[in-house]
């Protein structure tokens, strides 16, 4: 029979992760692209013949989603693999129409068929949008899990930005690591945290290799997953975070509802600052869609170290990436932050913003107006941007709500005031109790 031809839509990460566990071996299909979307400037690139394995000796081309009907028609394709996370359902299937329409099936891959099983017991932190907290609550679990005496690795979704062959298995045990692997603000807002406690962390592209290097020194591993993605490993223990600011979207993305209903635990994120009746709607979503899963209630308390810095200053807010454009919230810590703290005005860094920043808002245009800068740092120009917007912006303090410390990644002329959060829970049973028993 001849091989079914294969086409992968994907973001740089979960589809080279589809790829390597479903296909890269499967002398039944024959993977004639990637496509990329989401993530700035990854077109154009090639899947390394390193990676790729022996059926495909060149590698594999990535090209622009915007080819994709021509890619489906030149290669006579069969069989389209939706391989990327944080997609509302009417654009999910958006994609199939227009895939269908030209003569492909559409296929959404089984979760499980694509997750790899480890000899070390294995804690997946999922979510069911960007921006949910998974970060504060895999530090909580690992914190928890360190003061049992466990040895505790992290290892995160993937962002592989750079050189694909380079960035097959990475290891970040300090900063220095961070310029050894030439990251960029999004991975260091992931990496930086776990450093700051200690832990080691793993990423990459290839999850089989990752977990191998990973599994020497755990007594427990955690999947830190990454923009609402299902895990990349069979976990022992699967917690799943919601969001009350964002009601509804627990059953409205992809694949967060995956993840909504594949959890034991649903935690219940931010209600420290979310609407009353917002919490009832997404608990009695997640009790509908999951009665068997325990539901545990968190709050997400901002901090800064110097209150007073910031008290009655006109303020530059900047706020995690990620969570503000794809993750679509129109505000974060940062803002959450000014107004606890008494800030004296926030300003619109929008009339000052330049180069690929302005694009940004171009792009993700529920952002204008709402008094932030989001902390993009996908290239070196992007960065460069981002200083110059921040210079140009006519205020006395930059307060940070993104997860790292700015003044590593580039030097501005204002002085900046790094926010911190963390996960607290605060209903019965927590998450020492779910550790407990787990």
């Amino acid at each position: 029979m001849a091989k079914k031809k294969v086409l992968i839509m994907g973001a740089a990460g979960r589809d080279f992760h589809n790829f390597n566990v479903v296909y890269r071996n499967n002398e039944d299909y024959e993977v004639v692209a990637f496509t990329a979307a989401q993530i700035p400037d990854i077109d154009g690139r090639m899947y390394p013949p390193s990676l790729s394995g022996n059926l495909y000796p060149n590698g594999i081309p990535i090209h622009d989603e915007s080819e994709l009907v021509n890619l489906i028609k030149k290669h006579d394709v069969d069989e389209v693999i939706f391989s990327y996370s944080d997609v509302p359902y009417p654009v999910v299937m958006n994609k199939s129409a227009i895939v269908n329409a030209h003569g492909a099936d559409f296929i959404l891959l089984d979760a499980e068929r694509t997750m790899i099983k480890s000899k070390v017991p294995i804690i997946a932190i999922c979510a069911v949008r960007t921006g949910c907290g998974k970060s504060q609550t895999t530090r909580r679990v690992i914190e928890i899990l360190k003061a049992k005496g466990k040895k505790v690795v992290a290892i995160r979704h993937p962002m592989p930005y750079g050189d694909l062959a380079k960035q097959a298995v990475q290891r970040f045990a300090d900063y220095s690591d961070l310029d050894k692997h030439e990251c960029t603000i999004e991975e260091r807002e992931e990496y930086e945290p776990h450093i700051d406690k200690g832990i080691v962390v793993y990423a990459g592209v290839d999850y089989g290799a990752i977990l191998a290097e990973a599994e020497k020194e755990a007594d427990i591993i955690i999947w830190d997953g990454g923009n609402n993605d299902t895990s990349f490993y069979k976990p022992d223990l699967y917690i799943t975070i919601v969001d009350p600011h964002r009601p509804g979207h627990e059953l409205a993305y992809f694949p967060g509802e995956v993840n909504l209903r594949l959890a034991d635990v649903i935690l219940v994120n931010k209600v420290n600052t979310a609407e009353p009746e917002n919490v009832e709607i997404v608990v009695k979503n997640a009790k509908d869609a999951n009665p068997n899963a325990t539901i545990v209630k968190a709050a997400s308390p901002v901090s800064i170290d110097d209150p007073e810095a910031i008290r009655g200053k006109k303020v530059l807010v900047i706020e995690d990436g990620p969570t503000l454009t794809h993750g679509e919230m129109s505000y974060g810590a940062g803002t959450v932050a000014a107004k606890e703290f008494g800030a004296g005005e926030n300003v619109d860094p929008l009339p000052y913003v330049v180069g690929e920043i302005k694009d940004t808002f171009e792009k993700y245009s529920h952002m204008k107006g709402k008094g932030f800068l989001p902390a993009m740092g996908y290239s070196d120009q992007q960065i460069a941007d981002l200083k110059t917007s921040i210079d140009n912006t006519p205020c006395e303090i930059v307060l940070a709500g993104t997860p790292i410390d700015l003044n590593r990644v580039l030097s501005v002329n204002k002085p900046i005031v790094r926010v911190f959060y963390k996960l607290q829970e605060i209903s019965k049973p927590d998450m020492e109790d779910v550790l407990k028993d787990f």
